[in-house]
């Protein structure tokens, strides 16, 4: 088992490297081995005690570095990261650790801007003080969980349409963005696979009025119950980053129902370039799922009986409820890296049709059992 410590855990970039390797560990309980990862999160206020930090630190194989400021005044922001990198490098120190330290950069650390400097001088110490040191410098980061308004344009372009309000973009405005989850996972497998060095990632450049054209594209397709193509993996990042923020408010969505003499007639899931539809029953008192995703995009559609739906995003502890049932069929889409269940609470059987934007590949599952409750 490799000891992992996730600093900044409560962050985009620190969240999104936790639940890939609680994935890695659900995914081992699941099969009965024993689980690859000891992960240790820390979160900012660590930083501000030894013995907290100190005891995260002992015995580290490596150290994912997401923790730092990018939102303050100037002096205080140009001091803070290289203060935390400081004590990131005494907490080691003190226990005699020697973790692989993989930091989180930025491309602004080319910059003579406060942050710049702040950023760049925070991985000068830390790569002095490292035996294997790894300086990720990421571009734009997008992700579920992005908070708007906070240094994070394809958040904040999200949260604007979703209240109905039209967006001003710079027409000149760039961006290269890259996936938060994409982010993680390049900074966990430099971690396990002993990559140091410089390493930037692919990110994808357009510009904010075209990621604004492409948001509302999803928005527009998706409030009228039809999947856009979902068959290039950035978008796909990029739909499923606009799906979670939905939640919890924007469901469950009622379908229109066409109905005449001869019974009832609705469309359960229209587009998403193919993907896989299957029928399950289930009787009363029982619960499926349970497990989360990283990538799929998931339907529940209750056709017969009576049901709770339940959803959680991973590692925290609030649970989202949904009732519904198959006399007024309404689909709830599971957000990516939320763990999600559904359970028959009616006294009959309960037939739910269930539809996931790709073929089932039992090589590739990308299916985390994580209870709900």
């Amino acid at each position: 088992m490799r000891r992992i410590v996730v600093t900044g855990s409560s962050g985009l970039l620190g969240w999104h490297a936790h639940a890939r390797l609680h994935a890695g560990n659900c995914a081992a309980r699941f099969q009965d081995a024993s689980e690859p990862y000891d992960i240790v999160a820390l979160d900012q206020a660590s930083f501000s005690d030894d013995a907290t930090l100190e005891a995260a630190l002992a015995s580290a194989d490596a150290v994912l570095h997401f923790a730092g400021v990018n939102r303050a005044p100037d002096e205080e922001l140009e001091a803070a990261n290289p203060a935390i990198a400081e004590r990131h490098v005494a907490g080691c120190r003190a226990v005699d650790a020697a973790p692989h330290i993989v930091y989180a950069n930025s491309t602004h650390c080319a910059s003579e801007t406060p942050y710049g400097r702040s950023k760049r001088r925070a991985g000068e110490i830390l790569a002095k003080a490292a035996s294997r040191f790894t300086d990720i410098v990421l571009p734009h980061i997008f992700g579920e969980g992005a908070q708007p308004f906070y240094n994070n344009v394809t958040a904040t372009l999200i949260h604007q349409i979703l209240s109905g309000e039209a967006p001003t973009v710079n027409p000149e405005g760039q961006v290269r963005l890259l996936h938060a989850g994409s982010a993680a996972q390049a900074a966990i497998e430099a971690a396990l696979e002993g990559v140091t060095g410089v390493v930037v990632p692919e990110p994808r450049p357009m510009t904010v009025p075209a990621l604004l054209e492409t948001l509302q594209r999803f928005h527009g397709s998706y409030t009228a119950n039809v999947f856009p193509d979902l068959s290039d993996s950035f978008e796909l990042a990029l739909f499923n980053s606009y799906r979670a923020a939905t939640y919890p408010t924007h469901w469950p969505r009622p379908l229109a129902l066409n109905t005449d003499a001869r019974g009832t007639l609705f469309e359960a899931v229209k587009g998403g370039g193919g993907g896989q539809t299957f029928l399950s029953t289930t009787r009363p008192g029982v619960t499926r799922g349970d497990h989360f995703h990283l990538n799929k995009v998931e339907r529940f559609l209750v056709i017969r009986g009576e049901a709770m739906i339940r959803v959680r995003r991973v590692l925290s502890n609030e649970v989202w409820e949904y009732r519904v049932s198959g006399e007024s069929p309404a689909p709830v889409d599971m957000p990516t890296l939320y763990t999600h269940s559904i359970e028959n609470v009616g006294g009959d059987e309960l037939l739910t049709l269930f539809w996931s934007h790709e073929l089932f590949d039992p090589a590739a599952p990308d299916t985390y059992a994580d209870r709900v409750l």
